[in-house]
C-alpha cells in the first residue's frame, strides 16, 4: 500500500482560465527567491513568487502584462532561462495562437531587456518583445545549453506540427533571436516521424557529450548520444509505442541501493530515460549508454489513474537518490522509489511509495526553491489553478540528521581503512 504524501500545501492561486501541459516555467537568475510563470490559455500569464512582508514570506500571484499578446489569443507554451555567463539577463518565450477569423495565426514572442539594471526586471522584460510569426502549430517550447567554439549559449527549441523542431538563437550583432537550421547544432533532431510532444536534453558532465530524448504523438521514442564539440551523433536508439508519449526525461540512476553511500558511484552514474504514456504504463529504460532501450522497468499502477500528463525526476526525500513523480489526468500524484538489492545483485525495481489526490487533473509540475531557504517547493498546475507544496520542517530536519549521521559513519569507515 502506498503511503501519504510528505508535502503539505502552502498556497493555491486560481488561474483566469485553464492551462495546459506546456504552461509552467521557472524563473532563475538575478537576486532573491525564484519565481514561476503560469500561463492560462486565454492570453493571461500569472507571476508567482514569495514576498518578504514584515519578516514573513507571503505567496503572491499577480497577472503580468506581456506586450503583443492579443486578448483573443490562446497561449500554447511558455519557457524562460537566464543567459549563459558572462552575459546577463532573463529571456522569456511565449507561443500563442491568434484567432484571425478565417484562419488561426501562430506566433512566438521572445522577451528580453538589454538595458543595464533591467535585465532581470520582469515588468521591463515583459515590454521588450520580438514578435515572430510561425508557419506551424507550436507545441513544447524548451531551452538547452550549447557550446559554439568555447562559448556557452542557451537557445530555444520549439516543436511543431510540421513535424519539426525549430531552433532560435540570439544574434550577437543585432541582439535579436532568429531561427537557424536545427541540424547545425542538433543533428539528432532531423527526420522526425511525427510531432514531438516532449523533448529533453541532458549535458553529460565532463564528457563533452549530451543525451537527447524525445517522444512523439505516434508513440515513437528516440534517444541519441551526441558529441557537443563536433556535433556528431555517436549513438542512437529508438522504439515504437502504441500511443502518444506525454513525457520523456533523462536522469542518472544508481546501479544499486548501496550507491547512496558510495561517493564514486554517485559521481559516475548511469543514465536512464523515463517514458510516460497517454494510454500505456509508464516505464524507465535503464543505463541507455550501455544497454540502449532494451532494459525496461515498469512503474506499477501508472496506468490506473487515466493519462500521465506530467512528470518529474528529483530527490524529494533527501536521501540522495531521485524519485519519480507522475501527475495524471485522474487527479493523482504518484511517487516512485527505485530499490536495488546490492547483496543479491538482482535488477532493481520501482515501487509506489506515496500518492496524493488533487481536486482536478494535474497538467504540469516544477520543483524549485521559491523561498530561498535551501529547500525546494513543488509547484503543480491543475485545471483549476496553481498549487504550491512545501516540505514539513520536522520531517525535513529528521531526514537531514539521518543523512548527516550516515555521512559521518561513511567518513569514519574510510578514515579507519586509511589508518590500517
Amino acid at each position: 500500500m502506498a503511503g501519504r504524501c510528505p508535502l503539505v500545501e502552502d498556497s493555491f492561486s486560481r488561474l483566469a482560465s485553464q492551462s495546459n501541459v506546456y504552461g509552467l516555467a521557472a524563473l532563475a537568475g538575478g537576486e532573491g527567491p525564484g519565481g514561476l510563470l503560469a500561463a492560462a490559455l486565454k492570453g493571461k500569464v500569472i507571476y508567482f513568487r514569495y514576498h518578504d512582508l514584515r519578516q514573513r514570506l507571503r505567496p503572491v500571484a499577480r497577472e503580468l502584462q506581456f506586450t503583443y499578446i492579443p486578448v483573443d489569443a490562446e497561449i500554447v507554451s511558455i519557457d524562460s532561462f537566464p543567459k549563459a555567463p558572462p552575459q546577463r539577463g532573463l529571456v522569456v518565450g511565449i507561443t500563442f495562437i491568434k484567432d484571425s477569423g478565417d484562419k488561426a495565426s501562430p506566433f512566438l514572442n521572445i522577451y528580453c531587456d538589454y538595458e543595464p539594471g533591467s535585465e532581470y526586471d520582469l515588468d521591463s522584460v515583459a515590454q521588450s518583445c520580438l514578435n515572430l510569426e510561425l508557419q506551424f502549430t507550436p507545441f513544447q517550447l524548451c531551452h538547452a545549453e550549447v557550446c559554439v567554439g568555447d562559448k556557452p549559449e542557451v537557445v530555444f527549441l520549439l516543436s511543431g506540427n510540421d513535424p519539426s523542431v525549430h531552433l532560435y538563437r540570439e544574434n550577437e550583432g543585432s541582439h535579436q533571436f532568429e531561427e537557424q537550421p536545427v541540424q547545425h547544432l542538433f543533428p539528432e533532431l532531423q527526420e522526425l516521424p511525427s510531432n514531438v510532444l516532449w523533448l529533453d536534453v541532458l549535458n553529460i558532465p565532463g564528457a563533452g557529450q549530451r543525451l537527447t530524448a524525445f517522444g512523439c504523438q505516434n508513440g515513437y521514442v528516440r534517444v541519441a548520444r551526441v558529441d557537443r564539440a563536433d556535433r556528431a551523433v555517436l549513438q542512437s536508439w529508438s522504439i515504437q509505442q502504441d500511443g502518444p508519449v506525454s513525457k520523456v526525461l533523462l536522469f542518472p540512476l544508481p546501479a544499486t541501493a548501496a550507491a547512496r553511500d558510495d561517493a564514486a558511484a554517485v559521481a559516475a552514474p548511469s543514465y536512464s530515460v523515463l517514458v510516460a504514456s497517454a494510454i500505456e504504463l509508464s516505464v524507465v529504460y535503464r543505463d541507455v549508454l550501455t544497454r540502449g532501450l532494451t532494459d525496461q522497468v515498469i512503474l506499477p499502477a501508472s496506468d490506473q489513474y487515466d493519462s500521465v500528463l506530467c512528470a518529474l525526476v528529483t530527490d524529494v526525500d533527501f536521501d540522495g537518490v531521485r524519485e519519480i513523480l507522475l501527475g495524471t489526468y485522474g487527479q493523482e500524484l504518484l511517487c516512485y522509489k527505485y530499490d536495488a538489492d546490492a547483496a543479491t545483485n538482482r535488477p532493481g525495481e520501482f515501487r509506489l511509495v506515496w500518492t496524493r489526490r488533487f481536486p482536478s487533473p494535474l497538467l504540469s509540475m516544477l520543483y524549485a526553491d521559491l523561498t530561498a531557504d535551501g529547500l525546494r517547493e513543488l509547484a503543480v498546475v491543475c485545471l483549476k489553478g496553481l498549487h504550491v507544496l512545501q516540505h514539513g520542517l520536522e520531517t525535513t530536519a529528521r531526514r537531514l540528521l539521518e543523512r548527516l549521521r550516515r555521512e559521518a559513519e561513511r567518513r569514519n569507515r574510510r578514515g579507519a581503512l586509511e589508518g590500517e
